[in-house]
């Protein structure tokens, strides 16, 4: 008894002993409101995935890559795009763990192999070209002076056929979840989900579709393989026998990476690429629907439990307007809506802004817009997006056939463009706008001087609210109504470091 009196006295007594070395020793917190802020440094290695462009012997594909010169960047680096090999999901919507990967081929995998494009310095865009069916998907890494802000766009033309048109996809980042509302599985539509895994090991990856009445039944998507350096094309129609004019697609990976777009392809009104929509939020915009639209469909799903109620804005060069018959849009938990908003640009510029009624809850959204009337029209995929933060940048824009938007969607706000020079000749050339709160703008975008091919445009948020931009190429065939809608989200070329002092006087208390 006495023994272990004792020694809970002695446990009493280390633990105070300890408490009054911590409260001595505590440091001083007087100046912690003067603590200096994280610094913002250029990344310094960026991926990037291209999906397959076309299954068309009539597509002409170019790619042009970009990297806008950032200060405190690195002075040296390099970025390449190269071939990943094809899988074997794109007929039958099979495991693509049967295809094989590089590494998976003897000594291929140990080869080098030389890029498919390879850009030579910052703020000079290089192109490249490439025609037929047998195009594949590209997996591209950049370092160094080349990583911060890397851009590549890829746009294929498509003469006849299912998907004619101009299609037209940013490559993005992997990542491990996406969402694309908007696909379809109905007559007339052959829309396929493009997974390419850039990483020296496989990818797990499981496919959810929704549509108007919730989860659809399959588990054909479920545990898909994507084998390393490898790409697959899984039909939609071919994970679910149910036809859904209007769906919702999650892709989850559940080990590794991937980079994922859909590929939407209908008989009548052509074809683009669909890709992922911003992270579920409460309050969402879509930038940058073009004034002659013809027909503009608004498709929304929630993944939580709760139903959604938002108001729909329509964010105008004059300021916000309610579009008729469509004030608010409720949206059932799990399920995928669809509203067709017809002609709601009217002529002139419009982005549509997203607002919840009363209680917040995080929704996807995209529209579906076509251009032209009857036998020419097309169509394309506005998904919603993020503000163009710090810098965004498209690449492959061409004289006379782009149009950039911009919507500040809260207070005012001022932009920088800055117009590279051309893969062929030309020099760089700026200008600043300023877009009012609650208005959409399509600029007169800045052009280099001499312009030879292509060129880039780099979009900077200078002061005020949040922008978001998007823009629009439009086909080499004046004669049909073929163009491709790109958003500009940040391009999160620089990462945020917390400041560190040495501060060896630790060492002494």
């Amino acid at each position: 008894m006495k023994r272990t009196t004792l020694s809970l006295i002695a446990c009493a007594t280390a633990l105070a002993a300890v408490t009054g070395f911590a409260m001595v020793s505590a440091p001083d917190t007087s100046g912690a409101a003067t603590a200096t802020p994280a610094a913002r440094l250029p990344v310094e290695r960026t991926s990037l995935l291209c999906p397959a462009p076309s299954t068309s012997d009539l597509a002409e594909t170019a790619y042009t890559s970009f990297t806008p010169v950032t200060e405190g960047a690195e002075e040296k680096g390099s970025a390449g795009l190269t071939t990943a090999e094809p899988g074997g999901a794109a007929e039958d919507g099979g495991d693509g763990g049967k295809s094989e990967g590089k590494g998976d081929k003897g000594d291929k995998g140990d080869e080098k192999e030389k890029p498919v494009l390879e850009p030579e310095k910052p703020g000079e865009p290089v192109a490249g070209k490439t025609s037929g069916s047998e195009a594949p998907a590209l997996i591209g890494t950049a370092e160094g002076s080349h990583a911060p802000g890397w851009t590549v766009q890829q746009s294929t033309e498509v003469a006849a056929g299912t998907g004619r048109g101009l299609q037209g996809v940013n490559c993005a980042a992997p990542d491990t979840e996406f969402w694309f509302p908007g696909a379809s599985t109905s007559s007339g539509r052959t829309d396929y989900v493009h997974l390419t895994n850039p990483d020296d090991s496989a990818a797990v990856v499981d496919i959810e579709l929704y549509g108007k009445d919730g989860a659809l039944k399959s588990t054909v998507g479920e545990g898909v393989t994507v084998p390393p350096h490898a790409s697959e094309a899984l039909l939609l129609s071919t994970l679910s026998d149910v036809e859904e004019t209007d769906l919702t697609v999650h892709v989850g990976v559940r080990s590794g990476r991937v980079g994922a777009a859909v590929q939407a392809l209908d008989d009548k009104t052509g074809g683009d690429w669909l890709t992922a929509a911003a992270d579920p939020a409460g309050e969402l915009v879509l930038p940058g629907i073009p004034k002659d639209a013809t027909a503009v469909r608004l498709v929304l799903f929630t993944p939580g439990g709760t139903d959604a109620d938002l108001k729909v804005r329509l964010a105008s060069p004059s300021g916000p307007i309610t579009p008729a018959g469509h004030e608010t849009v409720h949206v059932k938990a799990g399920m995928t809506t669809g509203v067709d908003l017809g002609e709601v640009t009217r002529g002139e510029a419009g982005s549509l802004v997203l607002t919840p009624t009363g209680q917040s809850v995080p929704v996807v959204a995209a529209v579906r817009v076509v251009r032209g009337k009857g036998g020419e029209q097309e169509s394309a995929f506005v998904p919603a997006s993020d503000p163009v933060g710090a810098r965004a940048t498209a690449a492959d824009n061409r004289a006379k056939r782009t149009t950039l938007s911009l919507v500040a969607p809260g207070k005012d706000a001022k932009v920088k463009v800055t117009a590279s020079a051309g893969t062929e000749g030309g020099t760089t050339a700026t200008k600043t706008y300023t877009v009012k709160g609650g208005t959409t703008q399509d600029v007169d975008a800045p052009v280099p001087a001499g312009l030879k091919g292509t060129y880039a445009l780099t979009v900077e948020t200078v002061s005020g609210g949040p922008v978001h931009a998007s823009r629009t190429l439009t086909g080499s065939d004046e004669d049909v109504a073929s163009f491709t809608v790109q958003t500009l989200p940040d391009d999160r070329g620089t990462v945020s470091v917390p400041r560190a002092d040495e501060d060896l006087s630790v060492l002494q208390r």
